[in-house]
């Protein structure tokens, strides 16, 4: 038997040895190129605490022949490896559900399981009765992986074709709930009130849609119930909003006592002031504040200010437009409310993931289903991807 070999077999050996005896992860490859030269690599990884955290060792011996060939034919490589089951928390992205958990509000703020700050970031569809295929898997992958989006709203509409005339709705909400459970977002099902004005107009509805939808994911921490968009109209908090809103809550806290719930304000979810004179008893119950960037500016941030120190805020729907979701893009004024929102921790939803020809779109027109390169995105798009980077 050639020296070398028995030498190289022997290091493999003791390196294997000292390996089990530290109770270390071990990955030794050999290669043998041609049998002219042999290349070793050994990989340790020592689990050094019980919470996972790890560092990790690389030792490499190149043993190489003088006769090495310029050429190398019929590779084979060898792994040795000592499996062990383990998670690290480098395996584990803080922004997402596996790590936080139920959320809850400490200080008007929303926490994780742990007590700590969480800010959740993400896109909310349009529509979904207009524009469903971009509330897809792929697309949700790509804003969690490669815009550092944990979360994603869909925007089921009650009337303009939505869910009271078309109650199949219900099973695109399933699909995209099931979508970011297994892609470990966060998901906002939003009841998308507009036209309606009211809530109270489509009562018996809510209930009915918010029971079901409760029982069906009164285990999953990703969920996150929004039962009235944009109260408007001849609408109050005292006498419309809220007592709406203890009924549809009480169908929801009789299987999920834990869910955080967002409830729409005034005037399209502008008057905040209104719900923090008169808030809801419940201790996970947020209140929805929305803004375009071209038409609310200070004055609504300041009454966003003074409402913070008495109720928690979610701003589940903003623009880079004005109000009518068109009419140019307001970098500046939106760049004051990223900032806003941060150091108040404020979690958001930009409007929408769609390629309508408007401004607040997140696509050009035509955008394919399966695709949101930089190529592909609005100037809206552009800086919103900027934003939720940060």
């Amino acid at each position: 038997m050639n020296k070398r070999i028995i030498i190289t077999s022997l290091l493999l050996l003791v390196f294997v040895l000292l390996s089990i005896f530290l109770c270390q992860n071990v990955t030794i490859i050999e290669n043998n190129n041609n049998g002219n030269d042999i290349d070793i690599k050994l990989e340790i990884t020592k689990e050094e605490t019980s919470n996972s955290t790890h560092s990790e060792t690389t030792i490499t011996e190149i043993m190489n022949n003088s006769t090495k060939t310029s050429t190398k034919n019929n590779d084979s490589t060898t792994k040795i490896t000592n499996k062990k089951t383990t998670t690290t928390s480098n395996n584990i992205k803080k922004n997402l559900v596996s790590y936080n958990g139920w959320l809850s509000i400490k200080n008007n703020t929303l926490v994780n399981q742990y007590g700590e700050k969480i800010q959740l970031k993400g896109m909310s569809t349009h529509g979904i009765q207009w524009f469903p295929k971009y509330a897809n898997a792929y697309v949700m992958r790509t804003l969690r992986d490669e815009w550092n989006s944990n979360l994603f709203r869909i925007a089921m509409y009650t009337e303009e074709n939505g869910y009271i005339s078309n109650p199949t709705l219900k099973n695109k909400v399933v699909e995209v709930v099931n979508n970011a459970i297994n892609l470990n977002m966060y998901v906002i099902i939003d009841w998308h009130i507009l036209s309606d004005g009211n809530p109270q107009t489509h009562k018996s509805e809510a209930i009915a849609f918010f029971s079901e939808m409760s029982r069906k994911y009164k285990n999953n921490p990703n969920v996150i119930y929004e039962i009235c968009n944009e109260p408007n109209g001849n609408v109050t908090w005292n006498n419309d909003i809220k007592p709406y809103a203890e009924e549809v809550i009480a169908a929801i806290r009789a299987n999920s006592p834990k869910s955080i719930i967002i409830v729409g304000t005034g005037t399209w979810s502008q008057d905040v002031d209104q719900a923090a004179m008169n808030p809801i008893n419940d201790s996970r119950v947020m209140y929805a504040l929305h803004f375009y960037a071209g038409t609310h500016k200070e004055w609504l941030r300041d009454r966003c200010s003074n409402a913070l120190n008495k109720i928690p805020i979610f701003v589940s729907e903003w623009g880079m437009s004005d109000a009518s979701g068109n009419g140019g893009v307001y970098k500046d004024e939106a760049d004051k409310w990223i900032s806003f929102m941060k150091n108040n921790n404020i979690s958001w939803a930009n409007w929408s993931l769609c390629d309508k020809n408007e401004s607040s779109a997140l696509l050009k027109p035509n955008t394919p289903s399966n695709n949101i390169d930089d190529s592909y995105l609005s100037k809206s798009g552009i800086y919103v991807k900027q934003y939720m980077k940060q």
